[in-house]
């Protein structure tokens, strides 16, 4: 079957290219002192929180990241925005406004001067200035971003007064011509045009991220009149037309526009943005979604996910429930059927069938753009029902993929970060993408690593601490200052302090799903009743006073995870971590473990830890954590053998049968641990061999044989 060409690939024909770019240039002015601004004066540019939204973020500038691994990745990515010329990000779009480019050259990838993407890696690097200068709040960073938009807001003028062709609407802004958008009318295909509506929310997004993060009040006048300008383009063609735009493949891709547009309107209350928004019905997916039909199979992942965020923030305006249904169906659609272990989804940047995961492992899973909007859209999905389930895929991606998507190495000139993170046996992560949707998308992941770890409560009672990154969080409201310290992802033990302030409160604490073992939650050193369930919420309801500490224990334990399409394939977790075996071998390694289970029946007894901190060892193998930010090449995925029933030296002889959904008599038994002794034992073996032998997955002899070699057993070490 004919797969057609990935984005990726035609970078890889013009690398050559990119290679040649020239030195950098001087970024603009010297840097001016940047007005202070308070968290109040930030809130009040915020979007408003929605009346359907049961709870509510707090602003990057009132999350502070403590030490660790997080702040360390944050700190390389605000070294690039600190340093990046903007001169280079603005050549492509004072090129195509006939202004002078300064003598800067484009940042090169697809990020070119003739680019059919051209300007779409501006926009992604006006929300990374934005976003730096709303967490450090560093007088530099606002003066580079001022003068960005200022020179946006030439480019948008001189566009408009003499553009050559002169733009339909005085409200155009792009880095290329109109004429990819007037071609996309016609349905022309990729990679004749690329994705012209994916470019422009990429600059809108930046633009309102400009407004809302920093105070830069020309931002949201450009971004307006942008989007008067798109209105003028679609709100005048048939619904029909646009659904058949939005089918093309790559070239209908059209990034956020409907979120990007209706935020807009939530802005300007100009009820032309919120019909532009609906313009971009993607109708027989929204439709299929909403039915809850999986239809996904061999769509382009990327092109559809941010699509139902959209929806979502269209929902929240209009009120109608199909825009609900289909943004939650989605999501329930990808993550788990969909996703790898690492948290990623999609093979080659298309969406497989539901289930593949074992079936579809090589060198080109999970495209880091896909991953960067499945937690946006988990997170605007938690706003409106705050199920757990939506925190727990939000961890794992954030610490296996995001984390790991960043090169633990400092540059200046590129992002180094990844496109495609493999999950075949043997490959090797690929950094730096200057001027690519990943690398655009990178920028961005690690300068807000802080948006999510706190939400708040509708009426403001309740605060929901979701994830356990070292952070202050600053609730002037409340008059609240609350420090979390630990060092995750290295450990599950973390404290929050009242630093400021008090007061009636409820506290709840995440209780990530991994953590199955020993979670223990004290006040003040007092153990605290109600059960921690994996999966849920433990709420801490009370009057709390400044000094007032909450240690939350959530042990780390080693376990497996098996593909939903062959169970032999299976990953291994420490805690949160995935663990990869260090192996260039191309080949799945082979492990086996239940011969090494003393009574815990625990993973501990057949790997061992090494020398360095989180790093493992099986099977003459280094497991070290996913998030390691280098290019070493590693498994994500081992084939598990576990031919014949042995415990400890005693062997049965006796094969290893599984049921038909692959479940093994060792599997079934070895889920029954710990076992305190070793008569409970036996008596498990005796009971579930029995089972074996009415299912007739044994015969008398086998079952025999099983027994016996478990009265033979000594597995009290």
């Amino acid at each position: 079957m004919f797969q057609p060409p990935t984005r990726r690939r035609v970078l890889s024909l013009t690398a050559g290219a990119a290679a040649t770019a020239t030195p950098l240039i001087a970024s603009g002015p010297p840097a001016q002192a940047a007005p202070a601004g308070s968290l109040a004066e930030a809130a009040a540019r915020a979007l408003p929180a929605q009346p359907t939204w049961a709870v509510r973020p707090f602003g990057l500038d009132q999350v502070t990241l403590g030490g660790g691994v997080f702040r360390a990745k944050r700190d390389l990515m605000l070294d690039y925005a600190r340093a990046y010329p903007s001169d280079r990000i603005l050549a492509v779009f004072r090129a195509n406004a006939g202004l002078d480019t300064r003598g800067a050259r484009p940042p090169g990838g697809w990020e070119t001067a003739d680019g059919n993407l051209r300007g779409h890696y501006g926009g992604h690097f006006l929300t990374l200035i934005a976003q730096a200068y709303a967490d450090t709040r560093e007088a530099a960073l606002k003066s580079k971003l001022d003068y960005l938009i200022t020179a946006l807001g030439e480019c948008q003028q001189a566009l408009a007064e003499h553009g050559d062709p002169k733009p339909s609407h005085a409200g155009y802004l792009a880095a290329y011509p109109e004429t990819q958008f007037i071609l996309l009318e016609s349905y022309t295909t990729y990679p004749t045009i690329w994705a012209p509506y994916y470019t422009c929310h990429k600059i809108m997004r930046g633009l309102l991220d400009a407004y809302t993060l920093a105070g830069n009040q020309q931002a949201l006048t450009i971004a307006a009149k942008m989007g008067d300008w798109v209105h003028s383009r679609l709100g005048r063609l048939p619904k029909a037309q646009l659904e058949r735009m939005w089918s093309i493949y790559i070239a209908g891709e059209y990034g956020g526009m409907n979120e990007v547009m209706t935020d807009l309107y939530a802005l300007t209350g100009r009820p032309e943005h919120l019909a532009a928004a609906r313009c971009f019905d993607n109708t027989t997916l929204l439709n299929a979604c909403a039915e809850d039909r999986d239809v996904l199979e061999g769509k382009h992942a990327n092109q559809h996910i941010p699509q139902f965020t959209g929806y979502l923030r269209l929902f929240d305006h209009t009120g109608d429930e199909t825009y609900a249904a289909a943004a939650r169906n989605f999501w329930g659609m990808v993550e788990g059927s969909r996703t790898y272990a690492l948290g990623g989804t999609g093979q080659g940047e298309m969406f497989r069938a539901r289930g593949a995961i074992a079936a579809t492992l090589d060198d080109k899973n999970a495209e880091t753009c896909a991953t960067y909007n499945m937690l946006k859209l988990s997170r605007q999905l938690f706003f409106h029902e705050p199920d757990p389930a939506y925190m727990d895929y939000y961890e794992r991606s954030l610490t296996n993929h995001i984390l790991a998507s960043r090169r633990d190495t400092p540059s200046t000139d590129s992002p180094e970060v990844t496109y495609f993170v493999g999950m075949g046996p043997g490959v090797r992560r690929g950094y730096g993408n200057t001027g690519t949707c990943c690398g655009g998308t990178g920028m961005e992941n690690h300068t807000k690593y802080q948006d999510s770890v706190y939400f708040r409560s509708a009426d403001g009672n309740t605060l929901y601490v979701n994830l356990y990154l070292a952070s202050t969080l600053r609730w002037p409201e409340r008059g609240l200052v609350i420090e979390q310290t630990g060092d995750y992802p290295a450990e599950g033990v973390r404290t929050l302090t009242f630093r400021e302030g008090g007061g009636r409160l409820a506290v709840k604490l995440r209780i990530p799903s991994w953590a199955t073992t020993g979670v223990t939650v004290t006040v003040n050193g007092a153990p605290q009743g109600g059960r921690a369930v994996p999966g849920t919420y433990l709420t801490l309801n009370r009057n709390w006073r400044r000094g007032d500490r909450i240690r939350l224990s959530t042990p780390y334990r080693l376990h497996i995870e098996r593909a939903l399409d062959d169970p032999t394939v299976q990953s291994l977790f420490y805690g949160p971590l995935l663990l990869t075996a260090q192996s260039p071998e191309q080949q799945f390694r082979t492990f086996s473990f239940y011969k090494d289970f003393t009574l815990r029946g625990d993973l501990a007894d057949a790997i061992k830890p090494a020398s360095r901190p989180l790093h493992f060892t099986t099977h003459n193998l280094t497991l070290a954590p996913f998030h390691l930010g280098n290019d070493a090449p590693y498994h994500a995925y081992f084939k598990r053998s576990e031919p014949v029933i042995v415990f400890g030296t005693a062997d049965s002889g006796v094969p290893n049968h599984a049921r038909p959904d692959g479940q093994t008599f060792l599997d079934a038994l070895w889920q029954q641990a710990p076992f305190p002794t070793s008569a409970p034992f036996v008596r498990a073996v005796r009971t579930l061999a029995d089972r074996w032998l009415s299912e007739n997955l044994f015969t008398r002899t086998e079952r025999d044989r099983v027994i016996t070699a478990a009265n033979n057993a000594d597995l009290r070490r």
